[in-house]
């Protein structure tokens, strides 16, 4: 679908908020607490970003886009090209990190990552249950809607500028597993990282986290080549160490939907009939993963010497 920018706000050093709206004014497709975004820049770039303003207005988008020096050039673009009436393209919302019930929340925030939080914290708001907010960052400045959240929430939000305070106090807040609680994190590897060995003592399913970046990878199970069936083509992909499975569909003349090809964003999931994936992603849980019934080929491989894909 074809947006255009509507408002372009500096909410936080080298952070600004785009408001996306249909040239027509029409109604946007419903989103969920956890979803983001395929925008796609006028220059072809395709990024993803996190939607964070009212999932209730029916007519526009919100998100934030944070500048990134070491990136590939879409914040860039969207910092310094973007204007006032700019056309955008726009996939369908699409949600790989969903708010599940829970008795309270604990959302924990580094960075540009308080982006998906925002709608979870008006959801258990509107749902009237118990949540925090811990939300960390470099400098006061950086933190995109810091004064937005401490003024409308008060107490319940704690504000952890890095300069002024360290890190977060992970083994304080996440010491003892608390009876009914769903942790929600968003950030930096490093914080995600932290997170996660933190929580190790959680019960199952308790953690759900959301990368902007690809984990760094281990080597993959197998270093020799192996076979792809195309089920629904009836044809089959001999995938060489260094190739994604992706690039050899591709050049098999199927043309298989992606955009970050980092395993992150979940455009490419894919069914799995026969065989065992060796998951690179960083989106399904473990118990997912255990299933063996998906896997995105972008980053993901196969464990044997062949396996069956549904496309």
């Amino acid at each position: 679908m074809m947006l255009e920018v509507r408002s372009k706000d500096a909410v936080a050093d080298g952070v600004v908020s785009l408001t996306l709206s249909r040239p027509d004014g029409g109604r946007l497709p419903d989103w969920t607490p956890g979803s983001h975004i395929d925008l796609i820049l006028p220059d072809g770039t395709t990024r993803q970003y996190s939607l964070c303003g009212d999932r209730w207005d029916a007519h526009s988008y919100r998100i934030a886009v944070l500048r990134e020096p070491a990136g590939r050039g879409g914040s860039a673009y969207v910092h310094d090209r973007l204007a006032l009436g700019s056309p955008v393209g726009a996939g369908a919302p699409r949600n790989n990190f969903p708010l599940v019930p829970a008795e309270r929340y604990l959302f924990i925030a580094g960075g540009i990552g308080i982006t998906p939080l925002l709608p979870m914290i008006r959801q258990a708001e509107l749902m009237r249950v118990e949540w925090q907010l811990l939300y960390g960052g470099r400098t006061r400045a950086s933190m995109a809607f810091r004064d937005e959240m401490s003024g409308a929430y008060g107490d319940r939000v704690r504000l952890v500028p890095q300069d002024e305070c360290g890190l977060l106090d992970l083994a304080t807040w996440l010491a003892e597993p608390a009876s009914g609680t769903k942790v929600y994190c968003c950030g930096p590897p490093p914080l995600l990282n932290a997170v996660e060995q933190a929580c190790t003592a959680w019960p199952p399913h308790c953690l759900r986290t959301e990368r902007f970046a690809a984990a760094k990878q281990t080597e993959p199970v197998r270093s020799t080549p192996f076979e792809v069936e195309l089920r629904r083509t009836g044809s089959t992909v001999t995938v060489e160490p260094g190739v994604s499975v992706l690039h050899a569909v591709r050049r098999a003349g199927v043309d298989l939907l992606s955009s970050c090809e980092q395993g992150t964003c979940g455009t490419c999931l894919t069914p799995v009939l026969e065989g065992v994936p060796d998951h690179r992603d960083a989106l399904l849980a473990e118990h997912e993963r255990a299933a063996n019934d998906c896997m995105f080929p972008c980053v993901s491989r196969s464990c044997g010497d062949r396996i069956v894909l549904d496309i």
